[in-house]
């Protein structure tokens, strides 16, 4: 399921090529948002695909090596516990995944470069010559392989910068779609025949919170920026840098027109958010900003909480 903190990125980037580039077309931005919130997804499809890629290349490999002239004893009775993972077998064989993945065209058929570095890399790493080497082998054994094959790609850059390059809408993606296709295996069960995949959105509403919260930050830009500007008075302006102002107007956008979301929530959230997509100081920035609007809208009412605890 995609985060509500992806979706606010997502809605960031929207917001800030759409003004960065002097655009006036809110449906083409929409779009844009939309279609990046689905690539995000595909991802996900994309990274359960890879094992079973890397899965059958080390099978390919076992062939080849077979049909050597002299092979020898281990060419002739390989080690077939990844090729065999039953975790795996059932990301390959799964309707819900593949039907995803011909739907949407998803395929690394033109990144087997990629497939067969990951593999290369792969049987050196120690949590694979563990697994591999272990006296007996089980499901458990064979799910917890997968987890921790999906936990190590985290750290690999080279597959980072190969996704990267495949898509540039991937580029914040590749940890979170690793994550979702980590979960996926930590749910399945030895009597599973079919993988259940984790859906798009947690909840109905989460898309309509990412085109509202993109929208109203544009209807409401100018006038929020002038509240942005009036509390940067006693900061260093000329260093003030856009997505600090942009990330405060979605910010204010949200503590305004989301009864449901605590005020906390909001707050954490973004300035989080700025420590990651601005400056190495602009999460200061954005917090004394946003406590001084918080305060000035409780006392005007402009912030209104529906629920216990939502303040």
């Amino acid at each position: 399921m995609l985060s509500r903190r992806l979706l606010r990125v997502k809605v960031a980037k929207a917001l800030y090529a759409h003004l960065k580039s002097g655009s006036d077309n809110l449906k083409v931005t929409e779009k844009n948002l939309v279609d990046s919130i689905d690539k995000a997804y595909d991802l996900y499809f994309m990274m359960m695909s890879l094992i079973t890629e890397v899965a059958n290349y080390a099978e390919s490999r076992i062939d080849l090596n077979k049909q050597k002239k002299l092979p020898t004893y281990e060419d002739l009775n390989p080690n077939r516990r990844f090729v065999d993972n039953a975790v795996i077998h059932l990301f390959a064989n799964s309707d819900s995944v593949n039907d995803v993945l011909a739907s949407r065209k998803l395929s690394w058929n033109q990144h087997q470069d990629a497939v067969k570095d990951v593999y290369n890399r792969l049987v050196e790493a120690e949590f694979y010559q563990k697994y591999m080497s272990a006296p007996v082998n089980t499901f458990t054994n064979d799910k917890k392989f997968v987890e921790e094959f999906y936990q190590w790609l985290e750290q690999d850059e080279v597959l980072a910068d190969v996704v990267t390059e495949m898509s540039l809408l991937w580029a914040d993606d590749y940890g979170f779609a690793l994550y979702l296709a980590m979960r996926t295996a930590q749910n399945l069960k030895v009597s599973h025949t079919e993988v259940k995949v984790l859906p798009k959105f947690k909840s109905d509403e989460d898309l309509s919170f990412a085109k509202t919260l993109l929208v109203k930050t544009l209807v409401n830009y100018e006038d929020n920026q002038e509240i942005v500007d009036r509390y940067s008075k006693n900061w260093d302006v000329e260093r003030v840098v856009f997505m600090d102002s942009l990330i405060i107007s979605i910010a204010i956008v949200e503590l305004t027109h989301f009864d449901s979301i605590p005020v906390k929530v909001t707050l954490d959230e973004w300035i989080d958010i700025a420590k990651y997509y601005s400056s190495p100081t602009s999460s200061n920035f954005v917090n004394g900003v946003l406590d001084k609007i918080v305060a000035e809208f409780m006392e005007s009412g402009r912030i209104n909480k529906s629920g216990r605890g939502l303040l």
